[in-house]
């Protein structure tokens, strides 16, 4: 048996050919017809299939749902197939520790057997899930990013400033990776608060001219704080000119206020899959990069596809995945919908709204479904709002739960502010919940702002 090394297991020149970046991008697909989209698509999805039942996970998985090898045609008949998430997986690793059997690392291709990248997600929502991948896995993902960091503007010219973290997750090596190999720019990992304090970050991008930050907005607003606490102008002593990562959609203005007008651009994306869509100079949605990802946005609670411009958990099939692990319907419990105006781009791909919730920590209160990861959003104005908050569930002994929310607020924190506060929460939630504002820098031991790329929003006391 032949053990290949990285560089033997993957062409990254054909892979740059089938998975174009900047002006071979659109070249390639501004224009394309639906038709011919679908035919790639089919051609890359049968692929994953072909290996995808080569393993013992998606025998079991497939195999307890009635369905049998020809049962699938084409990405049409994909429903049929059960979504899985992260429950599964942990399930089959609980069956063949430490890393599953979902994956073909032992399963020879051509008589190879192929190297295999492990990560490990941040644990938000439970014990870490390792995350695998090929080396060719590795390097469309690096493509994608690579592809929505031009397709938003990154230049050779810029000094990109990266608040993504480097331990167990994939992101901040792969994003690193991204943009060294691809988009010509100088790449300066800073990494979380933990790597690199604060006052320290904005001081380096002061001193090396970053023009570009990349990472989680909750942290990119903090920069902009600490920044001003030094005496520096953001925008002018730090010539920032574009943000790419991960916005809350109604807080966009004050994050580009705070770093002095900067453009700002969305990506989405998740451990498992890499970067799923991007928003592109159009500023209108989310572009879904549907050479690589087909996308399904299914209901929460039935699993079944919702109608077109609706809400629901999304599901993904990566096409690109044929070797180690194949992702087919995973389920990522991202709520988001799909766009259903024309992109005016000109590209075949279907648009997301964005991230507005997880399906999986959400909290069902007197009927209502709240998301604690969405609530920046509604926060997103009010006078003194600092950007932290802090959502802690509880039951009390009749069974009733109530939800208070901690906010940070910088301005008048008496019993008018905190009403005005509770009011907008119950118009936009549709629901009562408790409020109480503290002052700036109290929640974060417990949001974690400083040390996650992801902090806390949610405490269950229940």
């Amino acid at each position: 048996m032949h053990y290949a090394t990285y560089f033997e297991a993957v062409d990254i020149a054909q892979l740059i050919r089938d998975f174009p970046v900047g002006e071979a991008f659109t070249a390639r697909y501004a224009g394309m017809s639906q038709d011919a989209l679908r035919a790639h698509q089919n051609a890359l999805f049968a692929r994953q299939l072909r290996r995808a039942w080569q393993l013992p996970f998606y025998q079991r998985l497939w195999g307890a749902a009635g369905i049998a090898q020809g049962d699938i045609g084409s990405v049409d008949d994909i429903a049929k197939l059960p979504s899985f998430g992260k429950q599964e997986i942990m399930e089959s690793i609980a069956r063949h520790p430490p890393l599953g059997d979902h994956h073909g690392r032992e399963i020879p291709i051509d008589g190879a057997i192929y190297p295999m990248i492990l990560h490990a997600t941040s644990g938000t929502t439970g014990r870490p899930q390792p995350l695998l991948f090929s080396p060719r896995t590795r390097e469309v993902q690096k493509l994608m990013l690579a592809r929505a960091y031009t397709m938003q503007g990154m230049r050779p010219t810029d000094v990109v400033h990266s608040v993504y973290g480097h331990g167990p997750v994939n992101g901040g090596h792969y994003i690193r990776e991204a943009v060294i190999h691809h988009s010509g720019a100088t790449f300066f990992s800073a990494g979380t608060g933990v790597e690199t304090p604060s006052v320290k970050q904005v001081e380096l991008m002061r001193d090396f001219g970053a023009t570009v930050i990349v990472g989680f907005a909750d942290y990119i607003k903090r920069l902009a704080d600490v920044a001003r606490e030094q005496g520096l102008v953001p925008g002018k002593d730090i010539p920032v000119r574009m943000i790419s990562g991960h916005l809350a959609k109604d807080a966009r203005d004050e994050l580009s206020r705070a770093w002095g007008g900067v453009e700002l651009y969305d990506w989405y994306g998740v451990g498992d899959t890499g970067l799923i869509a991007a928003e592109g100079p159009d500023h209108d949605g989310m572009h879904i990069m549907e050479d690589a990802h087909w996308v399904e946005i299914c209901d929460v609670d039935s699993g079944a596809l919702v109608p077109h411009g609706e809400t629901g958990d999304m599901v993904v099939t990566c096409l690109f995945t044929e070797d180690i692990f194949p992702m087919i319907r995973f389920n990522t419990h991202d709520v988001t919908r799909c766009l259903t105006t024309p992109s005016k781009m000109n590209l075949p791909f279907r648009r997301i709204e964005g991230f507005l919730g997880r399906s999986d920590n959400m909290v069902k209160l007197r009927g209502i479904n709240v998301y604690p990861q969405a609530l920046s959003s509604i926060l997103a104005g009010m006078p003194g709002f600092s950007g932290e908050y802090l959502c802690t569930l509880t039951r009390d002994a009749k069974g009733r739960e109530d939800l208070l929310v901690s906010i940070e607020c910088s301005g008048a924190r008496n019993d008018a502010s905190t009403a005005s506060y509770a009011a907008l929460l119950k118009h936009k939630l549709g629901v009562e919940v408790h409020v109480e504002l503290v002052e700036p820098r109290t929640l974060s031991p417990l949001t974690g702002i400083e040390t996650r790329q992801k902090p806390i929003r949610l405490l269950d006391k229940r």
